[in-house]
């Protein structure tokens, strides 16, 4: 099912002033809040929980994944682990603006995900971005995980986590390739909307919105 591309390197060259990393990362945190501490999500598939990524517990994994090449046709990481490891530890070891987690379905892992600020993330060269959003990128990892429904449902966890933990985000967004058809119907299925397609570098992307409804409003 899933495979929404990405790139740390986009996701990390934007440079932040010390001062405002000092001010709002680190120091144990993370510029999303800790998302370490959002806790589980109850789902009809099971319980959810987005664990931030341990690299040397995590790494072989997720190369498996990007080695899957219904996967690696939009992730491009496919090779040795240490391709993935260098795309991990770049958020790893960045402001934390951009937090790698994996999915973990009823205690087994389902998914990788990347959880970023949108609105401090090349993103917001490309297409109008408010304070706060948060952008996310993933991908189911197995095959037989893929075309169930999985994909979407782990998609609604994930939004409804973010707008639960992060009060002054308004909106969740995503950027699939506008050919990955099975990635934008997921995330319809999970209630974002399809604005409006965006040239990104290195794809026409379909930019995603899941705004925030009155009834979530803190």
């Amino acid at each position: 099912m899933v495979s929404t591309d990405a790139s740390a390197d986009d996701t990390l060259d934007l440079h932040l002033p010390a001062e405002f990393v000092a001010l709002y990362g680190k120091a144990g945190d993370d510029l999303l809040g800790r998302v370490a501490d959002w806790g589980p999500a109850d789902t009809p598939a099971g319980a959810f929980h987005l664990v931030p990524v341990h690299a040397e517990r995590d790494v072989p994994l997720i190369a498996r994944w990007m080695n899957d090449p219904a996967v690696a046709a939009y992730w491009e990481l496919t090779g040795p682990p240490s391709v993935t490891e260098d795309h991990v530890r770049a958020q790893l070891t960045g402001d934390g603006r951009s937090v790698p987690c994996v999915g973990v379905l009823d205690g087994v892992p389902m998914s990788y995900w990347e959880i970023y600020r949108a609105d401090l993330d090349p993103l917001a060269r490309y297409c109008p971005v408010r304070p706060q959003d948060t952008g996310i990128h993933l991908l189911i990892g197995d095959d037989s995980d893929r075309g169930q429904g999985i994909g979407t449902t782990q998609i609604r966890a994930v939004t409804d986590l973010v707008l639960a933990a992060r009060p002054a985000c308004t909106r969740v967004l995503a950027e699939p390739d506008v050919r990955n058809a099975p990635s934008v119907a997921a995330f319809l299925g999970a209630g974002y909307r399809y604005s409006v397609e965006v040239d990104l570098p290195g794809k026409r992307a379909a930019l995603m919105v899941r705004e925030r409804a009155p009834r979530e409003s803190p």
